[in-house]
């Protein structure tokens, strides 16, 4: 598989990550390991995950079979701290929960570093100054290589970027901004995107194919068995891409499909892998057969007609200030 370097960095991952929202819950450890098995034999290297996902299960089982499936130092391991289950205050982002936070991901993952460590969102009651102090004692301490943010909004990216750029001889610059970002949602394009690319990092899109809408399971209007929207857990974060609009980028796709004799999923990954400033889509297949489709991929690239015709159906809405004043 392709390699790509995650922003202004030295670090190369592939342009396929493999995601571990599900681990541990709804992914059993059999599953796990055949997923990491066959991303691994397909030259697949970046690994997402995060100290939230299953209370610290997916890491425990990404640990686990760390040690019996896969060589650590074939992979890029990526975790995430900062999210908290207290429903008054979603997240923290203090020193001390931070760095408590990464020590337990340590200790789950096996391992006495990770490659990547992200703040998973931005947290408005601690100063953005201890916040991203926490990221650059990862780093100094050797707990982490590199490190990133996730679900920032523009000025919030800017402003802990550019306050990492300021001095480089005490803080590290921030690698990479992991986003949703799909056909079905390209709001990142208004000003996070913009952003990034401006600042040198690295965008790793999460939910690349629109929480699984952009694959035509839900086309009939029913959810299949196994799905995430057949699930009473995950069904709400399914459920607002399946209004009409959704529908008539689902069906462009299909169409596209259809055009290239791929399926939907194909293309609607080829479309956000090579959208400038994408470094690797995150896939949560739920087993082998969905995540060999998705490396399947890797050969694609969809012809410029069809980005165009994909781009038009699907286009945001941005009016003042974002739109072209000469348009005003």
């Amino acid at each position: 598989m392709e390699r790509r370097h995650l922003g202004h960095t030295g670090l190369r991952v592939s342009r396929i990550g493999l995601g571990t929202l599900t681990w541990g819950r709804d992914v059993s450890e059999s599953e796990a390991a055949e997923l990491l098995k066959c991303f691994w034999d397909a030259g697949g290297s970046l690994v997402d995950t995060a100290d939230v996902y299953a209370d610290g299960g997916a890491e425990h089982l990404l640990g686990q079979l760390l040690c019996s499936q896969v060589p650590r130092e074939d992979l890029v391991i990526a975790t995430k701290a900062g999210s908290v289950p207290d429903p008054e205050r979603r997240f923290d982002g203090s020193r001390g929960h931070l760095l408590a936070a990464l020590d337990g991901s340590l200790r789950r993952l096996g391992t006495d570093h990770v490659d990547l460590w992200q703040l998973h969102a931005f947290d408005p009651y601690t100063p953005l100054e201890e916040t991203l102090g926490a990221l650059d004692l990862a780093v100094t301490s050797g707990r982490a290589r590199y490190v990133g943010v996730s679900n920032l909004c523009g000025w919030q990216l800017a402003k802990a970027a550019t306050w990492q750029l300021a001095d480089r001889s005490n803080r590290t610059p921030l690698a990479s901004t992991q986003m949703e970002y799909s056909l079905l949602q390209r709001g990142v394009e208004r000003e996070v995107l913009p952003a990034a690319e401006d600042l040198g990092l690295g965008l790793l899109p999460s939910s690349p194919l629109g929480r699984g809408v952009l694959t035509g399971k839900y086309r009939e209007g029913t959810a299949p068995p196994g799905s995430r929207g057949a699930s009473d857990r995950l069904a709400p974060f399914v459920a607002p891409y399946l209004d009409e609009t959704a529908s008539r980028v689902v069906d462009a796709v299909g169409i596209a499909a259809d055009g290239l004799a791929v399926s939907p999923l194909a293309v609607a990954l080829a479309w956000v892998r090579d959208r400038p400033g994408v470094v690797a889509p995150i896939v949560g297949a739920r087993n082998a057969e969905q995540l060999e489709e998705a490396l399947s991929v890797e050969p694609l690239s969809l012809p410029h007609e069809i980005r165009t015709a994909l781009e038009e159906v699907s286009a945001p809405v941005h009016r003042y200030p974002d739109q072209d004043w000469s348009e005003l």
